[in-house]
C-alpha cells in the first residue's frame, strides 16, 4: 500500500477508509503471524496452538428464527383431556327476558391449593372387663404429630427442589403450619425406611425378571467420605447404591438385593472353578453338610473350621470362595436367571454372562475384521491394518494392541470357531456380544 502524500489534504471520509484498510491488513498479518508460528511449533515438535472455539451462551440466549410455513411445529393436542377434573361449577349468566338456552360453554381452569389441614383424631378407648384398656388405632399413614401429605411436600422441596432446611421452616411457618427446625430435620432423616424397601423391591424385582441390565460405578463423597456409587438398571428400572468398595465381592453383594446369605450350590461351585480355585479348596466345601450361612460371621467361621481361612495361595482361596458362595446366594434367590450383564469391560463386572454397552465394544478391538458384505458392515474395513495385530515373534502368538494402549495376549491364536471371534484375556467369558458376528480372522504381519 503506498503512503498518501499529505494526510493534511485528505478529506475526513477518506481518513476513515484509510483507517479501516490499515485496521484489515493487520488482522491479516497477525492470522499470518499465528499461522506460522503453528507450523514452526510443529516442525520442533512442541504442541500446537489450542483451537479454543467461541462460547455459545450469547448464541444460546438469542431466539431461535420460527421456521417458514410453520415446519417442525407439531400439533398440541387437547389439554383437557389430560386433565382431572375435580370440581364442577356452573356459572349463571344475566340474560335479558325473552333469550332462549343454548347450553354452556366450558372453561378450565388449573389451580393449586396450599393451606393448613389439622384434624384432631378422637381415639376411642375402651376398658375390657378384665380392666385392661383398648385404644382404637390411628388410620394408616399418619406416623407422628405431622400428616404423609406434608411429610411428601417436605421431601419434595428438599430433595427436587433443592430448598435448604431454614427456608423450608420459613416457608412452613408462612403457610400456617407450626413446626421447628429440628421436626424439620426428623421428617427428612427419620423413618425412611419404606423409601429404603421401596428400592430394595425394585432391584429384587428388575434382577427377577431383567433380560439384560447396564452397570457401572463412579466415586462419590458420603458423609464427608469418599466412596463409589454403583449403579444398576435398564430401560424399566434403575437403582443407586453407594459403598466403600468398588470390588467384585462389593458388586456381588449388591445383587444380592438385601440378602445376606452365603449359599453354596452348583452355581457356587461353577463359580469357583471358572475362577481356577484349587480343587482340594472346592473338595472341602463339598464335604460338609452346610450349604447355607445365614450372614458374613457365619460364614467367616466356616471357613475357619475347614482350614481355608489359614491357605496362602494364589489365587486367594477366601476370596474366591466367598465371591462364589454370593454367586450361590444370587443364583438360589432366583435373581439373573438367564440374564446379560453390560458394562464397560471393568473386571468387577466381569460375572455371569456379560457383554460389552457398543461404545466400548466398538472401542476394544475385539472385532478383527469384518468383511463389507455382511449385514453388520459397521465400516471396520478400515480397521483391518496389519499393525492391528502381529505374530510374537517370541511365542508365535498374536497379540492385541489396543486403541487405550494395552498389549494383551489373545487366548488363541488358531481359526476362530464360526460366528465366534478371539478375545483378549481380560475378557474371561466368551462375550454374546462377540459371539453374535460373523467368523473373523487375525491379520498378522
Amino acid at each position: 500500500m503506498v503512503p498518501p502524500g499529505n494526510l493534511d489534504d485528505l478529506s475526513h471520509t477518506e481518513l476513515k477508509n484509510l483507517v479501516v484498510t490499515l485496521f484489515e491488513q493487520v488482522a491479516e498479518l497477525r492470522r499470518t503471524i499465528a499461522a506460522q508460528a503453528d507450523e514452526i511449533a510443529r516442525l520442533k515438535g512442541g504442541p500446537r496452538r489450542p483451537n479454543i472455539k467461541p462460547s455459545g451462551m450469547e448464541k444460546a440466549t438469542e431466539p431461535k428464527p420460527d421456521k417458514p410455513g410453520g415446519e417442525g411445529k407439531g400439533t398440541r393436542g387437547s389439554t383437557k383431556s389430560k386433565l382431572t377434573i375435580h370440581e364442577e361449577k356452573t356459572v349463571k349468566a344475566d340474560a335479558p327476558t325473552g333469550s332462549r338456552f343454548k347450553g354452556y360453554t366450558s372453561f378450565v381452569v388449573q389451580d393449586l391449593v396450599i393451606r393448613p389441614h389439622v384434624t384432631n383424631f378422637h381415639c376411642e378407648r375402651w376398658q375390657t372387663p378384665n380392666g385392661k384398656m383398648v385404644t382404637a388405632p390411628l388410620p394408616a399413614g399418619i406416623d407422628g404429630h405431622f400428616g404423609p401429605e406434608l411429610r411428601r411436600f417436605v421431601l419434595g422441596l428438599y430433595h427436587q427442589g433443592q430448598m435448604t432446611v431454614p427456608r423450608l421452616v420459613t416457608l412452613l411457618r408462612g403457610l400456617g403450619i407450626f413446626i421447628s427446625k429440628r421436626q424439620v430435620v426428623r421428617l427428612l432423616n427419620a423413618g425412611q425406611d419404606e423409601f429404603l424397601a421401596e428400592a430394595r423391591d425394585v432391584l429384587r424385582a428388575g434382577l427377577s425378571s431383567a433380560d439384560w441390565i447396564t452397570v457401572d460405578d463412579t466415586g462419590a463423597r458420603h458423609k464427608a467420605t469418599n466412596g463409589f456409587c454403583t449403579q444398576i438398571g435398564n430401560e424399566h428400572f434403575t437403582w443407586f447404591g453407594t459403598t466403600d468398595s468398588k470390588s467384585r465381592l462389593n458388586f456381588l453383594e449388591l445383587l444380592r438385593a438385601g440378602h445376606g446369605d452365603y449359599v453354596i450350590n452348583d452355581e457356587a461351585i461353577a463359580y469357583m472353578r471358572e475362577r481356577a480355585l484349587a480343587n482340594h479348596v472346592i473338595d472341602r466345601l463339598l464335604e460338609h453338610p452346610a450349604r447355607r450361612f445365614a450372614d458374613q460371621v457365619a460364614w467367616n467361621d466356616h471357613l475357619d473350621k475347614l482350614g481355608i481361612g489359614a491357605l496362602k495361595v494364589n489365587p486367594d482361596p477366601v476370596l474366591i470362595a466367598t465371591e462364589g458362595a454370593l454367586w450361590g446366594s444370587i443364583k438360589a434367590h432366583g435373581f439373573l436367571p438367564d440374564t446379560v450383564i453390560i458394562s464397560d469391560d471393568a473386571g468387577q463386572f466381569d460375572v455371569g454372562q456379560h457383554a460389552l454397552c457398543w461404545v466400548h465394544y466398538l472401542e476394544s478391538d475385539f472385532i478383527l475384521g469384518i468383511r463389507a458384505s455382511t449385514p453388520m458392515d459397521w465400516g471396520f474395513e478400515t480397521a483391518r491394518t496389519p499393525d492391528k495385530f502381529r505374530a510374537s515373534a517370541e511365542g508365535g502368538g498374536a497379540q492385541c494392541r489396543s486403541r487405550c494402549g494395552r498389549r494383551q495376549a489373545l487366548r488363541s491364536t488358531s481359526p476362530p470357531r464360526s460366528g465366534v471371534a478371539p478375545v483378549c484375556r481380560a475378557a474371561p467369558y466368551t462375550r454374546p456380544a462377540v459371539a453374535a458376528l460373523p467368523a473373523m480372522a487375525v491379520t498378522s504381519a
